[in-house]
C-alpha cells in the first residue's frame, strides 16, 4: 500500500492511496484542469482512479469531484449528508456515479477495505477514512476541532497516519482573521491545533507507524516548525518519519511495508 498528495490546506486537498491494482483519492479539492495537471506530476491520469472518496462538502475537499467523475466515469462515494450538501453548488454530484457510505460500515473498495469514521466538524455529515489491505492500516484524518474516544479509537493503531495540524492557536489569535473565523477555526467543530494533534498521537501506537504526514497547515496561522515543535515532544523517538504536506506540491509517494 502507498500514498501520496496533490495537495494539502486550505486551497485544495487530494490524497491518493494505491494497493494493488486499485488507485482512490480522498477529497478532489481542485478544478478538473488542475486535478489533472497534480495527477500527470506523479505520473498518473484521472482515468487511472478506481474510485474518489469524498470527506464533506468544503469546497477545498470537494471542487472538482462532480466535473472529474461525470467526464471520466470515476465512481464518486460520500455520506448522504455531504451530497445533499453540495446539490446546493452549481452542478453538485449531478450526473455522476454516486454511491453512499455510512460511517462506522466498511466496504471492500476492489483490494481495499473502507471505513468511513464519523468526526466533529462544521459540515453536515462529515467522515474521514481508513484503509485496510494485507494486514496494513492508514489513516486519513484532517478538518475536525476535536479528539473524540471514537477518534482516537479508529486511529490509533495505524501503519501510516495523515494527520491535520492546522494552527498554532497563538498565531490564530495574533492573526488576520475576523474573530468569527477564529473561533470557528479553533472551535469543536473546526480544525485540529498543533497541540490537539500531539494529544491524539500520544493515544496512538507509534511503535507500529511507519509514516506520519501533517497535514493542512494553515498558511496564515501555522507553520511547519510550530507544528513539528508539538509533534516531536510526543514522537522523541524516530522522528524521520514524520513529514509535513505543502499547498503546492502535496507530497510523493511513501511505502507502507
Amino acid at each position: 500500500m502507498r500514498l501520496a498528495s496533490l495537495g494539502s490546506g486550505s486551497k485544495g486537498n487530494g490524497t491518493l492511496v494505491r494497493a494493488g491494482d486499485t488507485l482512490v483519492l480522498v477529497d478532489c479539492g481542485f478544478t478538473l484542469r488542475e486535478t489533472t495537471q497534480r495527477l500527470a506530476s506523479l505520473g498518473l491520469a484521472p482515468e487511472d482512479l478506481s474510485a474518489v472518496l469524498i470527506t464533506h462538502e468544503h469546497g477545498d475537499h470537494v471542487r472538482g469531484a462532480g466535473a472529474l467523475a461525470r467526464k471520466h466515469g470515476t465512481p464518486l462515494y460520500s455520506t448522504f449528508g455531504t451530497a445533499r450538501a453540495v446539490s446546493g453548488k452549481a452542478a453538485g454530484f449531478h450526473g455522476a456515479d454516486w454511491r453512499e457510505v455510512r460511517p462506522g460500515r466498511g466496504f471492500q473498495l476492489a483490494d481495499l477495505t473502507v471505513t468511513p469514521v464519523t468526526v466533529p466538524h462544521d459540515a453536515l455529515e462529515p467522515c474521514q477514512y481508513r484503509f485496510g489491505w494485507g494486514g496494513r492500516e492508514l489513516g486519513v484524518l484532517t478538518d475536525l476541532g476535536s479528539v473524540t474516544p471514537h477518534v482516537v479509537a479508529a486511529y490509533q493503531e495505524c501503519d501510516a497516519l495523515v494527520l491535520e495540524c492546522n494552527h498554532e492557536p497563538d498565531l490564530l489569535a495574533a492573526g488576520p482573521y475576523p474573530a468569527s473565523l477564529k473561533r470557528r477555526v479553533g472551535g469543536n467543530l473546526g480544525h485540529l491545533s498543533n497541540q490537539q494533534a500531539a494529544a491524539l498521537l500520544a493515544q496512538c501506537n507509534l511503535d507500529r507507524l511507519q509514516h506520519l504526514v501533517l497535514s493542512h497547515l494553515s498558511e496564515q496561522n501555522n507553520t511547519p516548525a510550530h507544528a513539528l515543535d508539538q509533534v516531536h515532544r510526543v514522537m522523541d523517538i524516530g522522528q524521520e518519519r514524520i513529514r509535513v504536506a505543502n499547498q503546492r506540491h502535496g507530497f510523493d509517494w511513501l511505502e507502507i511495508h
